[in-house]
């Protein structure tokens, strides 16, 4: 069943479904509902997963139930062919102010390697999570994105801000090292001297800044996000799927190989790709002078 997603400008929780009990069980009862389920609202809607962080309270500062949350949805939606494309987003006035520190303290004596393996278990497994999403992933930042909130989004496929959002490389404030593919991410996105200056300092980057850095898509007034986002979801819901997994897959890791690579990887795509029924379509459309069908398979 689907239902309509949720508004980054309006909080609220979605219920979940109950489950059908057995009327000859005596003792039949409805199990108690995932409270994360209300942290991590989920709904499906023309083809479209929306993913929507939900704890306006807390700036939508992320938990490690939430993280595993939103890595399951991710899976969920790379192997369901009805999903065709999936938005992350949030309620309130903050994306995501980061990651959620404020739980309880850590005993013993710490051991090498314990940071790098929560870092690698925790953050990295996020950010490896929607880029290796086998569909398209449109990140809609309605407020502020810190930390690994800013990093969530720039992994997306694409990013679409609100006017009011902004963006922060916050661990230098604390003194820490980026962590979350940060390091990674930005100097792809803007080039290394840029990505220095966003890390160094930790100054905040208004969303016309970002954008014409390149760090954004588009910019759009707080009160169109929503539908700015539903639009190019959709639009990506009615194309060809295999097709632009494996465009994704190619420029993803052009990045981080050779020519030769590359071109050895865009043929590989090809072949694969022209084994789909949508391929066979967008020719035979062609063809026959009229628009395409795509099924996403």
């Amino acid at each position: 069943m689907t239902s309509s997603p949720v508004s980054p400008d309006t909080p609220g929780n979605s219920a979940p479904s109950a489950e059908a009990t057995d009327p000859s069980g005596p003792a039949a009862s409805t199990p108690a509902a995932d409270p994360v389920d209300s942290l991590v609202l989920h709904a499906t809607d023309n083809g479209v997963s929306w993913i929507t962080l939900n704890r306006p309270e807390a700036m939508n500062a992320v938990t490690p139930d939430q993280r595993e949350r939103i890595i399951e949805r991710l899976t969920e939606a790379s192997a369901d062919p009805d999903v065709r494309a999936v938005v992350i987003t949030a309620t309130g006035k903050g994306f995501c102010a980061g990651a959620d520190l404020r739980g309880p303290p850590s005993t013993g004596d710490r051991v090498a390697g314990d940071v790098a393996r929560l870092i690698q278990r925790g953050a990295q497994r996020l950010i490896a999570a929607v880029l290796d999403c086998e569909k398209p992933v449109i990140a809609a930042v309605n407020g502020t994105a810190a930390g690994i909130g800013a990093h969530l989004a720039f992994a997306c496929d694409l990013v679409l801000a609100a006017e009011s959002a902004r963006f922060i490389e916050v661990f230098v404030r604390r003194g820490l090292v980026p962590d979350g593919a940060g390091a990674y991410l930005l100097p792809r996105l803007i080039g290394p001297q840029r990505a220095k200056e966003l890390m160094f300092f930790g100054d905040a980057v208004p969303a016309a800044e970002a954008e014409r850095l390149g760090l954004v898509n588009r910019v759009v007034p707080d009160g169109e996000l929503t539908k700015t986002a539903r639009e190019w979801a959709e639009r990506l819901a009615t194309g060809p799927t295999r097709a632009l997994t494996l465009t994704k897959q190619l420029v993803n890791a052009s990045l981080d190989g050779d020519r030769a690579t590359s071109f050895a990887a865009e043929a590989t795509a090809q072949e694969i790709n022209m084994t789909t029924s949508d391929a066979q379509e967008g020719v035979a459309s062609f063809v026959e002078r009229r628009s395409p069908a795509y099924r996403g398979r």
